[in-house]
């Protein structure tokens, strides 16, 4: 039974990616902001590399794709953003980028780009969907109690689709996380990460 590590918003902590990585599992996905405003790829970069064969990124909102496509490049990881993989019968399916933030961050999708980008994995089951952006409105995007930084499209498509499995990360409040959506197991992984066992 394969198993999958998914973390995310190392933010260029390079102690926690290292710790990440002492743990085996068949596959790594770095589910988004591995850097900080785009920086930090010469130090996290060699450390995602240890092992490089069997880990997928996508970018956060803190990288552009392109800086995510340049990090694969240079250190040969696999770029996962909008694509999907098949492990033991599962589709895994990957969306980066965050929402719009107050912030202006490199990677950020409007509402409607989300749902554009998801709508290519509609139909695919079972599916383990990770996105770096939670869904809106659910205990997984809450920064304090009333207020919430998530994504309606991602909710929207967890509602209709029901995938097996969701992860994400971007709001560090909620990191550890875990709640049901309908059908669906759902996490905020964080950089704590979760370590998910197919068929288990």
């Amino acid at each position: 039974m394969p198993s999958l590590l998914i973390f995310s918003d190392i933010h260029n902590d390079a102690r926690a990616l290292e710790k990440l990585l002492d743990r085996e599992a068949d596959y790594y996905i770095a589910a988004g902001d591995m850097l900080t405003w785009s920086r930090g790829a010469e130090k996290i970069g060699p450390l995602l590399a240890r092992r490089a064969e069997r880990m997928y990124v996508i970018p956060g909102n803190h990288e552009a794709e392109r800086d995510t496509e340049e990090l694969c490049r240079r250190f040969g990881l696999h770029h996962l953003h909008g694509k999907t993989i098949e492990v033991a019968g599962y589709h895994i399916a990957a969306l980066g980028y965050s929402g719009p933030t107050p912030f202006n961050t490199p990677g950020e999708y409007s509402e409607a780009e989300i749902a554009e980008r998801l709508s290519k994995f509609a139909g695919l089951n079972p599916l383990v969907l990770i996105c770096h952006c939670p869904p809106l409105e659910t205990p997984l995007d809450q920064i304090r109690p009333g207020l919430h930084a998530g994504s309606r499209s991602v909710r929207e498509f967890i509602e209709q689709q029901q995938p097996q499995y969701f992860f994400c990360g971007h709001i560090h409040e909620a990191e550890g996380v875990s709640t049901r959506l309908g059908a669906t197991q759902a996490v905020n992984v964080g950089k704590r990460g979760y370590m998910l066992t197919l068929g288990a």
